[in-house]
Formats: structure tokens, sequence, C-alpha cells
């Protein structure tokens, strides 16, 4: 007992001096915060090792089902998501691919994982790390309303150009309309130069002074260009009938011609309104030869009248008459109809430019009307009015100035509605080009072009209007 007590009497007095010792403690302490350092920057590294192997498979995922959405792609998308997979060395990695698809879209869906072996986390007891890589595209052709609107002013008679400006149409009409978007996308045809035929079925249903039956071509106060809706209350002016531009044969002698009217009269000229008959619409392209003046604001008005729900009406009745496909009779849609794009295509070869009309005074009568009809307006004051009253027989209409006024007017209407606006400057001058760039919804969606270019403008827009999104 007494060895017991002298033992516990040694420990106690043993305790109580190593209590006061305090040479050891830095030492333990610098250690354990060595080692949680250690530690700290180990679960860093297996963390940046994770996101270094998420982001591998995420950009894989990514690039797979892009590739799989595409309704170019005619390999199975599922197919197509695992061989992007195979090919990066991952296989394994993928778990699911989605696909979900219908008449006008595609929507692919990957979800794939691996995972990665700590190297310090396990000592905590985080043997190994899940890598997700999720993700998600979709092609989707919406409901499409579009505005074709082309130059067939004299000048595109120059190098080529009204056969480039046919090859390129073409071109865009069959890359926008094909069988997987039947009853999706319709496209109205505006040809203008310096006026725009509305043509008969159009016309009609408008509130119009008739004052002839030679043409369809419809005046605008100028207050009209502030706004992109045709006014269904307001009683229109026919333009007038009649030929400005002359012609001399080889002695200079001006001729007596009138196939150049400065309201376009034929019936390939007149507007084609919500068609997706490709055919017939290449068929009227075709047909066109370049006529007149350049009047770019009036051929922009009716492009982006033909997506206003003021034309709603119109189209109704043209659909009912069997002129349009009773499968856009309700077309044009609201501006807030979420699931359809409105876009116009404004192509020109150069610039507004003046434009005159007959006073009033020698066009107030059947007999005047059907004589300007008759007669070549320079033709017949050559042969049979002193030059000296010349300049009583024409007035100004329209001057370039006026004419950029009145675009610049009717394209900010347009981009208010969110109308999307492209434009192309074919072989134009520095001015024009300006003009249709100002006019564009941003400088991305202008073109300027030379000759066959005007062909890959027109396929450009064609593509970006059918986009692909990665939406996840």
């Amino acid at each position: 007992m007494k060895r017991q007590m002298k033992e516990f009497r040694d420990f106690t007095a043993f305790y109580r001096s190593f209590a006061k010792e305090e040479d050891g403690m830095v030492t333990i302490f610098a250690c354990f915060m060595i080692f949680c350092m250690i530690m700290i920057g180990g679960i860093g590294v297996d963390m940046m090792r994770h996101e270094m192997e998420r982001t591998r498979i995420q950009a894989v995922a990514d690039r797979a089902v892009l590739a799989a959405a595409d309704l170019d792609q005619l390999l199975d998308p599922t197919a197509v998501v695992h061989d992007y997979f195979a090919k990066s060395g991952m296989a394994d990695f993928v778990s699911n691919v989605e696909v979900n698809q219908g008449l006008n879209f595609r929507n692919v869906k990957v979800d794939a994982s691996t995972t990665v072996k700590t190297q310090f986390m396990d000592y905590l007891g985080v043997d190994n790390l899940i890598v997700p890589g999720v993700s998600r595209a979709e092609e989707k052709v919406n409901k499409v309303e579009i505005s074709l609107v082309v130059d067939i002013s004299g000048s595109m008679k120059n190098n080529g150009k009204m056969d480039n400006l046919k090859n390129a149409a073409a071109t865009f009409i069959d890359t926008v309309l094909d069988d997987t978007d039947e009853d999706l996308i319709s496209v109205s045809l505006v040809p203008y130069s310096e006026h725009v035929n509305a043509g008969p079925m159009i016309y009609d249903q408008l509130n119009v002074n008739t004052l002839h039956n030679y043409s369809h071509c419809i005046e605008f106060p100028d207050s009209e260009f502030s706004s992109v809706a045709l006014n269904k209350t307001m009683t229109y002016e026919q333009m007038q009938h009649y030929q400005w531009n002359s012609y001399s044969n080889e002695s200079g002698n001006t001729q007596n011609t009138r196939y150049d009217t400065v309201c376009p009269r034929y019936s390939y000229e007149r507007i084609i309104p919500t068609s997706q008959n490709a055919s017939y619409l290449k068929g009227q392209i075709s047909q066109l030869k370049p006529r007149a003046g350049t009047s770019i604001f009036l051929g922009m008005k009716w492009g982006s009248a033909m997506l206003d729900p003021s034309f709603r009406s119109i189209n109704y009745q043209l659909a009912n008459q069997g002129n349009v496909d009773a499968v856009f009779a309700n077309r044009p849609t609201g501006y807030n109809d979420d699931e359809t794009l409105k876009t116009i295509i404004l192509m020109t070869d150069g610039q507004n430019d003046k434009s005159m009309r007959i006073p009033d005074y020698y066009y107030d009568s059947s007999s005047e009307i059907v004589h300007w009809a008759n007669y070549n307006l320079n033709y017949y004051l050559s042969r049979y009015v002193n030059s000296y009253y010349h300049r009583n027989f024409y007035t100004q209409k329209y001057d370039a100035s006026q004419g950029d006024g009145l675009l610049s007017s009717v394209c900010e209407a347009a981009k208010e509605k969110k109308i999307v606006i492209w434009t192309i400057g074919f072989e134009v001058q520095d001015h024009g080009a300006n003009v249709m760039r100002d006019c564009a919804s941003s400088p991305s969606h202008f073109f300027r072009v030379e000759g066959v270019e005007i062909t890959e403008a027109f396929s450009s827009i064609a593509r970006q209007i059918n986009q692909l999104r990665l939406t996840q």
C-alpha cells in the first residue's frame, strides 16, 4: 500500500511538472497547422481536377448536342452524341440521351458523368468525386413571316445584276421553303422600282380613289411612313399611269415607249402575298425586268405592311378566295405572338431618287387619263408642246433626300415592332450603303456585296433565320 501511495505521489508530481512545461507546445501546434494547410491545399487540388474534368465533359456534351439537334443532320441523333463522346475518349461517360423531335424542331439532351479518384480528400472519407455533364440543344423553325423586298429599277440591267438577283432570290426561296417547314413559313414578294404594284387582289380591298384600270399602285401620304400599318380608314389616291422615261432611236428621235411606266404594270411585277409555293414565287422572280427609277421607301412600306396585323383582314379574304393558303388565313399574327418571327429582307442596287408626277390639272378627266396611257410624256412634249411650256406638264413628288427620310421613318417603325430587318446593298455607292445600314436591325444585319456575292448574302440570311440555339 505504501508502495502504491508512493507511485501515486510520483505520478502527481510528474503531471504537475509536465503541465508547467511549455518547451514543446509550439512544435505540436506548428505540426497541426502544417497538416491543416496540406489538407486544405490537397482539397483544392482535388477540386481543381474535378473542375477540369467537368469542363472537358461539358465541352464535348455541348458540341455533341449541337450537331445532333441540327435539322439538316440525317444521322440518328443518339448515335451522333455517342460518336462525339467515343472519339473524345469518353464513350463510357454517357448515361442517357433524350431526343424529342417533330415537324419543325429537334431537341436533344445528353446526361454524362464520370468519377475522379481523390488524392487527398480520401483522408476525410471521400474516395471519389462525381463529375456531371448535362447539355441540351434545340433547333426549332418557328412560324416565320417573311417580306422579300427586291429592287427591279432600271439600273438593275447593268453588269448582269438582274440575273444575279434572280439566282440569289431563288436560292433564298429554296432555303427557307422546304418540305420540313410546310405551313410554318410564308413569304410575301414585293418587287419595287419607282413604285409598287399592289395588284388587283390587294388593291380591291383597300379604299382607293380609282382613276383607271391600267395598273394598281397606291400613293401614301408622308405621314403614313411613320407606321408599318395600312390605314384601313383612309381613302388612298391611285398612282397615275404614265411613262416619264423616254428612249431615242439611232437618229436621236424620242420614241413613244410605254412599257416602263412609273407604276409597274405587268402581272409578274405585282406583290405576291403570304405564299409558301416556292415554284410560283421563283416563277415570278424569273420574269422580273429592270424598270424606271428607285423608291426604296415605297418597297419598305409595303414590305412592312405585309407583316402588320392590319393586313390580316385582307389576307383572310384572299384565303377565302383561294389566293392564299387557308392555313395562313390568320396571318399576319399579332406582335405579341412569341412563336412567330417577322422579318424583312430589303435589297437595292442604288439609292432613293427623284420621282415625278403629272399635275392634277392635266390628269383630272377620263380623256386625259387615256391620253397619258397612250403617249410617253417626253415623246408627247417633244412633238406637240413648245419647250417653254414643258415644265408645266410635270411636278416633282419626291426627291432623294425626302426618300431617305421616309425610308428611315418606316424602318424605325418596323424596328419598334420588333420586326427583324436585313438589308442588302448590291453594288451600291457609299451613300446608298449608309442608308441601308441605317435601316437594318443592326450593322451585322447589313450586307454590302458585289456580283455573285449577293447569292451568299441571301443564303446567309436564310441560314440565320433557321438558327440553332443552345438552351442549357
